[in-house]
């Protein structure tokens, strides 16, 4: 998922996607343990984008708190 488009998310469904992309990974990296997965590019794509959602929540409050503090 590009980042413009989860830009245009709000606060709840990007925590909604965090949490769901969290969830994905573990069934992921679950099944790879167990046997070999069929396609293990899965796991670092899914790991950029968990990486590329949370740096966009963590923008947004810095800037929250940017403001609040003025």
């Amino acid at each position: 998922m590009k980042a413009k488009e989860l830009r245009d998310l709000s606060d709840e469904e990007l925590a909604k996607k965090e949490r769901d992309m969290a969830e994905d990974r573990f069934k992921l990296k679950f099944q790879h343990g167990i046997r070999q997965l069929d396609d293990t590019a899965k796991l670092g794509q899914l790991r950029k984008d968990m990486a590329r959602v949370k740096t966009i929540i963590n923008h947004r409050r810095a800037i929250s708190a940017a403001g609040d503090q003025e």
